[in-house]
Order: C-alpha cells, then sequence, then structure tokens
C-alpha cells in the first residue's frame, strides 16, 4: 500500500445528564389553545423574513396554537413559551419582532442556514433558559446585550464558523443558573476569560476548535464536561483542584501543551474519557500514575511521551473498564507489556509510530472484544502469534513497517469480520493460504514488500469487497489468473515488482464502477493526483452513555493499476484500455509487445506508463482530449512514425525518449515520410517543445507526493513523522530519513527555462524551481504539505533516501550532476533534455509562488540535475533550507557527463 494512514476521531457526545428536561410553565398543555395575538403577529413576521424550501413552518396558520410545529404556549394566557425549530432547512435573517414573545423560557433555531448577527434584541428575553442557536452561520461577535439573560441555563452557540471575537468576558458570571455553556467550532480568539475558571454553577464548558491561546488554569467549579480541544493553549497540565473532581469528560487535544503528566490527575476518579493527543507532552509516563477504573477511553497520541510503555492503565486490570488505549505516535520505547493483554473491555489498541521493540504478546488473543489493532511503524520482531485468532471480532489488523517474519497463519481465517489487513514492509516469507478465503469481509489488503512467493490462489477471488489490493515488492511468479480483473469494488490495484510472467489476462474486465465511469463531470476540482480518491472504512467500536467512539481509515489512492517491474509480455489487452474510470496505469518495466491501444474512452486518465517495453507501431491518435492527463511516459520502446505536435503530445515532449525510429514534432521540427526520423534528447534546438501560456494553472507543477523509507512507488501526500509531533519535522536542522516531497513539472518547462536564459533574460521562472514556501498565517502548508514549526522553518534532507537501492549505482554511473549555481555563469545548454532540474534556496518569502519570478541573491546554492524520467521516479523536488543536507560533489568528469539511462 503505498502509504496506508489511520485518523482516528474520538467524539465526545454530551452524556445523558446534560439532557435538561425542562417543565415549561405547565406539564401539561391541553388540545386546543387561543395563540396570543401579538406573539402570532410576531411570528408571522419572523416568518415572512426567512427561506423555508422544506415548508417545516406549513402549520403556521390559524389560532389554535397546538397545530403550530414547534410551539408550546401557556395554557391560560397563550403566550409563546418555547420554540424549537432545529433542523427545518430554515435560511434568512432573523427579524427583531421575534424579541416581542417576553415570556419565551426556550429558543431552539440549531442546525438551519441563519445568517447575519445574532439579534441584540435578544437580551430582552429575560424568562429566556435556554438559547440554542448552533450549527447556522452566524457571524459578527457575541452581542453584550446577552449578560442581561440572569435565567440563562444554556448558551449553545457553536458551530457558527464565523462567530469570534474574543470570548465575552461576563461570559462566566452573568448568570447564577447557568450550567452549559457551548462556544466551539467557532472562530473565537484571545484568552480564556477568567470568570470561566470561577463560574460556581456551570457544569458543562466546550471552547474547542478555535484559535483561544494563554496558559492553562486550573479550574473551581463542578465542571463534568471539559473540551478546550483544538486551540493555541500552552502550559502544563495543571493539578486540577478539588472542586472538579466530578470531572467525566477532558479533552484537551491538539493544543501546545508542554511538560510530563503529573500523577495528580488520579485525582479525578470519575473520569471516563481522557484525551491529550496532539499536544507537546513529554517525558516518561511515571509508573505511579494510576488513571481511573472508571476510564473508557485514554488517547495520548502525537505526542513526545518516552520511555516504557505505561502498565499501571488502572489500580486492577480486572477492575478497569477500558474500550480504548491510544499511544500511537510517541517515542515508547522497550517491549508490549503483558499487563496491556489484561485489559480485558480493550476494543481499540494503538501503539503504531513508536521505538517498540521485542514480539507481539501471543496473550493479545485474550481480548476478545478487540476490533482494531494497528501496531505499525515500530521495531517488532518474530511471527504474527497463531493466538491473535482470539480476537475474533477484530475488523482491522494493522501491523505494517516492523521486523516481522514467519508466514502468514493459515488460521486467520477465523478472523471472518476482518476489513483491514496490512502487513506490509515486513519480512513475511511463505505463500498465501487458501484459508484465507474465510475472510470475506476484506476491503483493504496490503501484503507489499515483503518475501512472500509462489502463484497467486483463488482465495483472493473470495474477498468479493476488495477495494485495495497491494502485493508489490514480493517474489510473485507465475501468470496472473483470469479472474484479476473481476472484483466489482476494486479501486486500486498494485502488483508490481514481483516476478509474473505470461500474458496480461483478456477478458470482458467485469471490473470496478470506479474504473468504469468515465463521468468527467463529478471529477474534483483539486489538481493532485495523489489524493485524488479516498478510500476510507469508518469503524464505531464503541457506544457508551451517549459517547460514541469511531475511527476512520483512510487510504489515498489513485484509481489504478500497477503491474510494471515484472515478466509480462505479450499484447496490451484492448479492453484494458477501455475502463473510461481508470486514472492511473503503470505497465513499465516488462517485456509488453505490439501496438499501443486507444487512449479515447480514458476519459479519467491522469497518468500512463508504458515505458521499458518492446512496444511498436505508431503512438495512438489525438489524445488532446484527454483534459486529465498529467503524465505520460512511452520511452524505450520501439516506436516509430512520428509524434504529432498538434495533438496532445507537445505537453510531453520528453515521453519518447528511447524510441530511435520515432519524429518527435515540435514548433522547428517538422516530420513527414520522406525526412530521416530525429531522435530525441540530441538538442534543445531540436525539442524546443510547446509554448505553454504560464498564467495557466497547470496541475503538473501542483502534484505533491511524499516519499515512504524502503519504497519506490509514489505514496500520499499524508506526513507521517518519525520524530513523533503531529507530522512537524525537526526544527534542530536534523534529516529524517523517511521524508521526500515531491512534483511533476515537465519536460517543457526546462526547455522554456532554458530558451529564456539563452536570450539573455536572467532571474525568471523556473531559476527557483526548488522553492518550497510556507503560509504566515496559519500552520499548514499549502498544498497538502508539512506543518511549519513556529520557531523557523523545517528542514527536509531531500537526497538522503532518495530512490531507495538506486542512489548509489545512479552516483556512480554519474547519472546524477552537482554544480554550483551562478545565473551568469551557469551553463544550461549541458542540461540534457530528460534531467531533471532542481534550485535550492532559502527563503522568507511565506507566500506560494511555483514557479516564481524570483532572482538569484546570495542565499542561493545550487543547481542539481538527475537523468530521471518524470513519471518514472517522482518528478521534481521541491525543498526548502537543503544547504545542510547536499551531498557530496561529484568530480568535475562527471558533471559533463551526457549519458542517459
Amino acid at each position: 500500500m503505498s502509504n496506508f494512514v489511520r485518523h482516528c476521531t474520538l467524539q465526545f457526545l454530551s452524556p445523558l445528564f446534560f439532557v435538561l428536561v425542562l417543565l415549561l410553565g405547565a406539564s401539561y398543555q391541553s388540545a386546543s389553545v387561543d395563540l396570543n395575538r401579538e406573539d402570532k403577529a410576531s411570528l408571522l413576521l419572523f416568518r415572512s423574513w426567512i427561506q423555508d424550501p422544506a415548508h417545516g413552518l406549513s402549520s403556521w396558520f390559524g389560532s389554535n396554537c397546538t397545530t403550530w410545529a414547534g410551539l408550546v404556549c401557556q395554557n391560560h394566557t397563550g403566550q409563546v413559551i418555547s420554540i424549537n425549530l432545529r433542523n427545518l432547512n430554515l435560511s434568512g435573517h432573523i427579524h427583531p419582532n421575534l424579541c416581542n414573545l417576553l415570556f419565551l423560557e426556550t429558543l431552539v433555531l440549531s442546525e438551519n442556514g441563519f445568517t447575519g448577527q445574532i439579534p441584540l434584541c435578544f437580551g430582552r428575553l429575560q424568562n429566556l433558559k435556554t438559547l440554542d442557536l448552533s450549527h447556522n452561520r452566524f457571524g459578527g461577535v457575541v452581542p453584550d446585550s446577552l449578560m442581561r439573560l440572569g435565567q440563562l441555563k444554556e448558551l449553545i452557540l457553536n458551530g457558527n464558523h464565523d462567530l469570534g471575537g474574543v470570548v465575552p468576558w461576563w461570559v462566566g458570571n452573568f448568570s447564577t443558573n447557568m450550567e452549559r455553556l457551548d462556544l466551539g467550532f467557532n472562530s473565537f480568539h484571545g484568552t480564556i476569560p477568567e470568570s470561566l475558571f470561577n463560574s460556581k454553577s456551570l457544569k458543562y464548558l466546550d471552547l474547542g476548535n478555535n484559535n483561544l491561546s494563554g496558559d492553562l488554569h486550573d479550574f473551581f467549579q463542578p465542571l463534568v464536561f471539559l473540551n478546550l480541544s483544538s486551540n493555541s493553549l500552552s502550559g502544563t497540565l495543571p493539578c486540577f483542584s478539588a472542586s472538579i473532581r466530578s470531572l467525566i469528560v477532558l479533552n484537551l487535544a491538539m493544543n501546545s501543551i508542554v511538560g510530563g503528566i503529573p500523577t495528580c490527575i488520579a485525582s479525578l476518579e470519575e473520569l471516563t474519557h481522557l484525551n491529550l493527543s496532539s499536544n507537546h507532552l513529554n517525558f516518561a509516563i511515571s509508573p505511579r500514575l494510576v488513571f481511573s477504573e472508571k476510564l473508557l477511553a485514554l488517547d495520548l497520541s502525537f505526542n513526545d511521551l518516552s520511555g516504557p510503555l505505561p502498565t499501571k492503565i488502572a489500580e486492577t486490570t480486572e477492575k478497569s473498564g477500558l474500550v480504548l488505549l491510544d499511544l500511537s505516535h510517541n517515542c515508547f520505547s522497550g517491549g508490549i507489556p503483558l499487563k496491556i493483554t489484561e485489559l480485558k473491555s480493550l476494543q481499540a489498541l494503538f501503539l503504531s509510530h513508536n521505538l517498540l521493540t521485542g514480539e507481539i504478546p501471543a496473550r493479545i488473543g485474550n481480548l476478545t472484544y478487540l476490533q482494531v489493532i494497528d501496531l505499525s511503524r515500530n521495531s517488532l520482531s518474530g511471527s504474527i502469534p497463531l493466538n491473535i485468532v482470539g480476537c475474533f471480532q477484530l475488523l482491522a489488523l494493522v501491523l505494517n513497517n516492523n521486523n516481522l517474519s514467519g508466514q502468514i497463519q493459515p488460521e486467520l481465517d477465523a478472523l471472518d469480520s476482518l476489513k483491514v489487513l496490512d502487513i506490509s514492509n515486513n519480512g513475511i516469507s511463505g505463500e498465501i493460504p487458501l484459508t484465507l478465503a474465510g475472510c470475506k469481509s476484506l476491503e483493504i489488503v496490503d501484503f507489499s514488500s515483503n518475501n512472500l512467493s509462489g502463484n497467486l490462489n483463488d482465495a483472493i477471488t473470495k474477498w468479493s469487497n476488495l477495494r485495495y489490493l497491494s502485493l508489490a515488492r514480493n517474489k510473485f511468479s507465475g501468470s496472473l489468473p483470469s479472474w484479476l480483473f473481476t472484483f466489482e469494488e476494486i479501486q486500486m490495484m498494485d502488483f508490481s515488482g514481483n516476478k509474473f510472467s505470461g500474458l496480461l489476462p483478456n477478458g470482458n474486465f467485469n471490473i470496478s464502477s470506479e474504473f468504469n465511469n468515465g463521468d468527467v463531470r463529478r471529477l474534483p476540482a483539486e489538481p493532485f493526483l495523489a489524493i485524488r480518491n479516498n478510500i476510507e472504512i469508518k469503524i464505531s467500536v464503541l457506544v457508551v452513555d451517549n459517547s460514541e467512539l469511531s475511527f476512520n481509515y483512510h487510504l489515498s489512492s489513485n484509481a489504478g493499476i500497477d503491474l510494471s517491474d515484472n515478466l509480462l509480455h505479450g499484447e496490451i489487452p484492448r479492453g484494458l484500455f477501455g475502463l473510461q474510470g481508470l486514472e492511473y496505469l503503470n505497465l513499465s518495466y516488462n517485456s509488453l509487445d505490439g501496438q499501443v491501444p486507444s487512449l479515447e474512452k480514458m476519459q479519467r486518465l491522469r497518468a500512463l506508463d508504458l515505458s521499458h517495453n518492446s512496444l511498436s507501431g505508431q503512438t495512438p491518435g489525438n489524445i488532446s482530449r484527454l483534459k486529465e492527463l498529467v503524465l505520460l511516459n512511452f520511452s524505450y520502446n520501439s516506436l516509430s512514425g512520428f509524434v504529432p505536435w498538434k495533438e496532445g503530445y507537445g505537453r510531453f515532449p520528453g515521453a519518447f525518449v528511447g524510441n530511435p525510429d520515432l519524429c518527435v514534432e515540435s514548433r522547428r521540427v517538422k516530420c513527414d515520410s520522406g525526412s530521416l526520423p530525429t531522435v530525441p534528447g540530441k538538442s534543445f534546438e531540436e525539442t524546443e517543445g510547446f509554448q505553454q501560456d504560464r498564467n495557466q494553472n497547470y496541475s503538473h507543477q501542483e502534484l505533491l507526493f511524499q516519499y515512504q523509507k524502503n519504497k519506490n512507488k509514489i505514496g500520499n501526500a499524508r506526513i507521517s513523522s518519525p520524530h513523533g509531533g503531529r507530522g512537524a519535522l525537526p526544527s534542530d536542522g536534523g534529516c529524517p530519513s523517511d521524508l521526500l516531497f515531491l512534483a511533476g513539472v515537465p519536460a517543457a518547462w526546462f526547455q522554456i527555462i532554458r530558451r529564456i536564459l539563452n536570450k539573455g533574460l536572467k532571474g525568471v521562472a523556473g531559476i527557483a524551481l526548488g522553492s518550497v514556501v510556507y503560509q504566515e498565517d496559519n500552520s499548514n502548508l499549502i498544498g497538502n504539505s508539512v506543518e511549519k514549526s513556529s520557531e523557523e522553518q523545517p528542514q527536509i534532507c531531500f537526497l538522503h533516501n532518495l530512490l531507495p537501492g538506486q542512489w548509489e549505482d545512479r552516483m556512480s554511473r554519474c547519472l546524477f550532476r552537482h554544480d554550483d549555481f551562478d545565473e551568469n555563469e551557469f551553463n544550461f545548454t549541458e542540461v540534457g533534455q530528460e534531467e531533471v532540474l532542481f534550485r535550492f534556496e532559502k527563503s522568507n518569502d511565506h507566500k506560494r509562488h511555483f514557479p516564481p519570478p524570483v532572482t538569484a541573491d546570495s542565499n542561493s546554492s545550487s543547481v542539481v540535475a538527475m537523468n530521471v524520467s518524470p513519471i518514472e521516479y517522482g518528478h521534481v523536488l521541491l525543498i526548502p533550507q537543503v544547504l545542510n543536507c547536499l551531498p557530496q560533489k561529484i568530480d568535475h568528469g562527471c558533471r559533463s557527463s551526457r549519458s542517459f539511462l
């Protein structure tokens, strides 16, 4: 699998005791209550101002209050005391006449589309106890007039993303009855008001998903629910006071809290949910720290915690009711303690991305309720324990990127509910057991980068729900079976890097609708090749006390087929090129012959690599209609004839290298039947390429990928930091060994660069191709890449692990050139047509520009050119500040080499 990524979403819903039963006036409403005349007029004016496409207020006529949807009236006076218009698809502005309902106690307008600012006149509703305006489109600030609502118990304004400003200073003490304050998922900034730390009645406080900052202080009220997640709070974890020991839910995830976890947190004896993930917590967890026996979910992931895994989750594991344990993405070391295998209620165990060693405990099979096991990206050894079949409810088993050995146990067929099985990047050998046919629920299977061998057996045909299958980089052999293209749900199939031989299967191609749907109108607008499709599996493993725990497994992948680097021969079946929804097809490095089938039906095709085969004849017809096509490679075949410049091939002038009988047209080179063919790559003048509109947003410049250690294939765009944290690279100038950022740029760009420079226009466009620049106003790099350190831009070592297994060979063959760069002296005419050109620079510009009109300056470092096919190994690198990571220079003799693969 190119990169299997888990995103865990832990959602805390309001516990049952927060559902307040409001006794509205009388406990019984008569069958017929005459609506107060003044209230009726105000309500009709309110309705006239809003849009009601679903006709949710169609019952608002007549005088009987009981027939008006969402209304409750007092029996004797007919005055409205409650309005609940939740989720009626209403929109528009609220008319101020609604504030004339002076006896109103409950106003719920949530989950609609109301806009504008919260009306100032709401402050006149002195009897209001519940005000719920959540999940609308209100903007502006919370009006100070609301501080006059002295009887208010619930103020719920969450989910109005344009509602912001500072949290009002009075919000914690304006009502002595206030029990619930929910301002989450808005745009509030600044610090948390002091009044909220000292409110005497507040039980439920949600300020999550805002832009709040400042140190985290202790609270001195009987809170039972506290959510401050997804802010920028700093400081250390406080020892919560005795008055807050009734706390049941504590969520401080995704902040900037530092230091260790204090042992005094054990005083929170009622705690059921603790989420401290995605902070900067460090140090080892004290062996004296014992969590509440009532704890159901413990999430400490994405921190810098070290030392051994905690063994005392509870005073006694027999009493623990823990359902979720997530300690992933830290620096824990040592083995997996047996105490964890005694947590009998455990349903989800995440220990991935640590430094764990030793074997997987055989007693893990005692956890019969387990549904998710993720131990990936550690240094675990040994074989997969046979007892793991005791986890008979297992839905996901993720063990990739370890040092596991042995064979796939035939007994795994007992896991008949399994949806995800990822054992990639290990040392597992042997054949795929026939018994795995029993795992009929499998959707994602990744056996790539192991030592598996043998022929493909029919067990795989039983995985009828299969969406992703990777057997890449193993030792499988034999012919490809006839059933290969018959999976109805498949989205990605990767059999590359094996020893499959024989012909490509030919038949009806009864394959996924994902491949057969050629409706280009439904394509997303974004240009990223690596994240076009998201294969997602949602696993809900817990519903306790109205708290839902769910896990989303995302796999970013093309709708594609990769059979490259095998021993296949014969012609390409025409049916394969009739898959209208196919986005990615790689058949390179085989011995295929015959002609290239027509591409006209492949309307969604974005990448096609047929290089390094024995294909003959002419290139396919006009491809100008393939608007999505980004990468094309026909190099190193036996194609003949000519490539017409005006039929869409002009975008890919470097796609035909190594076809000596092929003439490639350009603006200056015309081909006809009486002329000798021109061999591509002789000189820039012969292959000038086509004139691109430099103002057009070509997706070639937008492709961002991640190169994973020990993988030769393009991965997805998610960052997985080996140093812990939330994917941020180290700010100390270190060079992480498994990160490499790539972008695809067509060869025509380099020709344009050289043409411009040869005409004397210095410092334009392509000189700064290597620049990656960060946004200043938030922490994300534009283009789905890595987060920016708040202190300095991270440094990326780009060549440390480039082209794993091939870097040394290319160095020895002089296929890499590294030259000092001076725009006045650098000889661009010596750069071969198929070489990929890089320029590295320090940049303090925090706006995206690619390629930018930047002139060379004193911070410029060097230009590197490498003879790499754009589709073959990942295109052009985008690297900031790599001066300390550059490899040693190659001698002058190598620099002048013009060798190509």
